[in-house]
């Protein structure tokens, strides 16, 4: 097995890892089925023995994020490599980056997308990584009332032949329901 292969399965394997300690409440930040932070994102701060990769990981996310809400769609599209792929909680897949423009069409103004990250990794020829963490995303429905969406995140940053880092891969899930919403009758 290739050393891309092992990374590829160490990534699906840290995609579980993450579901298995959110669902348990033990994800850094986060109470099991709670939007309610409880603490601070993970940082170079407040986790001094990172590696290297694993920061560059995270001031790029944070550079992305910054971006995407300054700029909304067209800035969230320009961070995508050509053959990325985005998967979206229900909703197939959006496969390259044209097909990943066409989607990503909000205004800022109209849409606020949010995340921070919580933990990062880099493989070990230092050309890919992924990180992991927290979105919101801000908008009015059509009374002009508030709504939110939230969830888990994790974004696959590879390097590419120019030396720049790209996303190859951006995959969301929303939040579980909260402990007991799950198969409760309706309330009278």
């Amino acid at each position: 097995m290739s050393g891309r292969d092992k990374f590829i399965r160490a990534v699906a394997a840290a995609l579980f890892a993450v579901a298995a300690l959110q669902a348990k409440g033990q994800l850094p930040g986060f109470s099991a089925g709670s939007t309610e932070q409880r603490g601070p994102a993970l940082t170079p701060l407040t986790q001094p023995t990172l590696s290297p990769g694993v920061i560059q990981l995270l001031e790029l996310e944070g550079k992305f994020s910054q971006a995407v809400a300054e700029g909304g769609g067209k800035a969230f599209a320009q961070w995508f490599a050509d053959d990325a792929v985005v998967l979206n909680n229900g909703q197939p897949a959006t496969m390259g980056k044209a097909a990943i423009a066409a989607q990503a069409k909000w205004n800022p103004k109209e849409y606020e997308l949010t995340w921070y990250a919580q933990g990062a990794q880099m493989g070990p020829s230092n050309d890919m990584g992924f990180t992991w963490g927290h979105y919101e995303g801000r908008s009015k429905d059509k009374n002009g009332q508030p709504v939110t969406v939230s969830g888990r995140y994790m974004t696959v940053w590879k390097k590419v032949p120019d030396g720049s880092w790209k996303v190859a891969m951006d995959a969301s899930s929303n939040e579980p329901p909260a402990a007991g919403e799950c198969c409760a009758l309706p309330k009278p």
